[in-house]
């Protein structure tokens, strides 16, 4: 099948036709021309504003299967991914049951075989995500895990994160952790401060995470590895890991796309579609959040994609589940609130967790398997929640304008257009 895409703008640094307009013709999944002659093809994708970028990667995302496929399955994620530009996604390990032997990786991966986009297993660091003992990682790694995270279990344990940071360093392993100390977010609901004092609500400290990260960083510091931290929300928490750096550690981490969208005051309507975590923090943590996106502190933009089903949303504030949908969401939010140039947001969504995770870094150019993204990042558009690929539906966005909208994808040899473009 021959696939062109005419007079499509190229996102791609690494190579010579960056921020040039040309005619890209892909056939059986390689690029086969580059230029401005027009090409005879199968299929024409021809739509003005057309950009085109190797293929975006989420290091953060949930999926139900195995156990609790009835809020999200594999093919149910992939079709979500791919509506929203990625062509591989990090599934995290908590499932029923957890990710944790060979089995469960070489389960997710053959699952989407077949799948336009490429699903990549994170494996458990702790059995059952339990936060005791470390699981069989070297086993793991090498049956294809790329990264080590208990998911929505953060490591409260010291000597367990230590032991995971010198146990990965046998086969350079990545550690994954969302920087929580729970005994300080027990029952919380939302950002401690004013709002949820008039509110009613308990709180969930910046200190939880603050606290966590400083311990990490120092645990880093003393055994080596590579850290990653999930979720970032504070300026402080920033400002540690802009410290870290400086200093030389091996540390990265990321912020969900959604996190600066919104602030605690949002949630006064005590509307579910609000409740995350971690949860919508103060303007200021916003604007340290967009600073740390310019300077390169935050190196990772993600989904934090975390299906519930409708059961597990539409309670009391404080009986619901925490999380949102953001596969389809996430550039458009990203383009939409956090003031940051195109380039730089593109490079948080490809080049760096490539980089991160080890992955290869795919090109535009003649002779190279296509793993694009299409897209318009100017057009204007509203998620509706009858037209999601998901199988939860518990967003924030829905009916809300937003600034930025994902064509299709190519990858594997399969082209996955939106239904308007």
């Amino acid at each position: 099948m021959k696939v062109l895409l005419r007079a499509a703008t190229i996102h791609n640094p690494h190579t010579a036709h960056h921020l040039q307009q040309h005619n890209i013709l892909i056939e059986n999944g390689s690029i086969t021309y580059i230029g401005q002659e027009e090409q005879e093809a199968d299929q024409i994708v021809d739509s003005e504003g057309l950009c085109v970028s190797v293929g975006w990667v989420d290091m953060h995302a949930y999926t139900g299967e195995p156990g609790l496929e009835y809020k999200e399955d594999l093919e149910s994620l992939a079709a979500a991914a791919a509506a929203g530009g990625f062509t591989e996604v990090v599934c995290l390990p908590n499932t029923n049951p957890v990710v944790q032997t060979k089995g469960a990786i070489n389960y997710i991966k053959s699952k989407s075989q077949h799948l336009p986009v490429t699903l990549l297993p994170a494996g458990a660091v702790t059995v059952d995500a339990q936060g005791k003992e470390l699981t069989e990682m070297i086993d793991l790694h090498q049956a294809g895990a790329v990264a080590f995270s208990d998911g929505t279990h953060p490591l409260q344990g010291a000597d367990v994160t230590l032991k995971a940071l010198q146990y990965m360093q046998m086969f350079n392993g990545l550690l994954m952790n969302k920087p929580e100390h729970t005994r300080l977010t027990e029952n919380g609901q939302m950002h401690e401060g004013e709002a949820s004092t008039r509110l009613g609500m308990r709180g969930i400290p910046s200190l939880a995470e603050e606290v966590m990260v400083t311990r990490d960083l120092q645990l880093l510091s003393y055994t080596g590895g590579k850290l990653h931290f999930s979720l970032i929300s504070t300026a402080a928490a920033i400002e540690a890991i802009r410290q870290a750096k400086a200093a030389g550690l091996q540390v990265t981490c990321d912020v969900a796309s959604y996190q600066a969208a919104f602030t605690d005051e949002s949630i006064s309507a005590f509307d579910t579609a609000y409740k995350v975590a971690p949860p919508f923090r103060t303007t200021a943590d916003a604007e340290a959040i967009k600073e740390g996106l310019r300077d390169g502190t935050i190196d990772v933009l993600v989904s934090a994609h975390n299906p519930q089903d409708t059961e597990a949303k539409k309670l009391e504030f404080d009986l619901a589940e925490f999380g949102i949908i953001n596969l389809e969401t996430a550039f458009a939010v990203a383009q939409s609130t956090l003031e940051l140039p195109l380039e730089q947001l593109l490079e948080k969504f490809t080049t760096n967790p490539r980089r991160i995770l080890g992955l290869a870094e795919p090109k535009i150019a003649v002779g190279e398997a296509a793993n694009l993204t299409l897209f318009n990042p100017e057009t204007r558009w509203a998620p509706r929640m009858d037209t999601t690929k998901s199988k939860s539906q518990n967003s924030p966005f829905y009916d809300q304008e937003l600034r930025g909208k994902v064509i299709g994808i190519i990858h594997k040899g399969q082209l996955v257009l939106q239904q308007s473009f």
